[in-house]
């Protein structure tokens, strides 16, 4: 069946099989590698996008399910191309990621909760993430990413003004 797919601000026409899950829709039809397929149940949160901006597991809902919700992947994040992202940039610059499979999808739970809640507590930024599993990082480096890129999007980490 065709579904159109509104990606990262474009629409796909897509014929997929109607139990085609939409991570597959992202990475088999339009060839969106950054959701990745962990455990397909759900548990893993390897395969979080953002859909109308709520961080979902793309493994658990049909792409049939996904036609007509503004769907958000990491491909989608960057200001520009070979930019990075205020959050993607905080990930590297705190050793926020080892090995880098659950990156993408910790990026966009934060994304989630940085768009809702500008200055979350450590409380906060744990519980945004703890949907998702990281087998190298130990939490901590994910957590402060997370608190120093809110910092520099409300401005604090911004340099005193010129006569101030």
């Amino acid at each position: 069946m065709r579904v159109e797919l509104t990606v990262n601000g474009a629409i796909h026409g897509v014929d997929v099989e109607p139990r085609t899950t939409l991570l597959d829709a992202l990475r088999d039809n339009l060839g969106l590698t950054g959701a990745h397929a962990g455990c397909e149940h759900g548990v893993c949160g390897a395969c979080t996008v953002l859909c109308d901006g709520a961080a979902v597991r793309s493994c658990l809902m049909f792409a049939v399910q996904a036609d007509g919700i503004a769907i958000t992947t990491i491909e989608g994040v960057t200001p520009g191309p070979g930019e990075l992202s205020i959050l993607q940039d905080a990930f590297c610059e705190t050793h926020g990621m080892q090995c880098g499979y659950c990156t993408p999808a910790m990026i966009l739970a934060a994304h989630a909760l940085l768009t809702n809640n500008p200055a979350p507590s450590r409380g906060d930024i744990v519980d945004a993430i703890s949907g998702n599993i990281c087998r190298c990082t130990g939490y901590a480096q994910i957590v402060d990413a997370i608190a120093l890129a809110a910092e520099r999007i409300r401005g604090v980490n911004r340099p005193p003004e010129a006569g101030a």
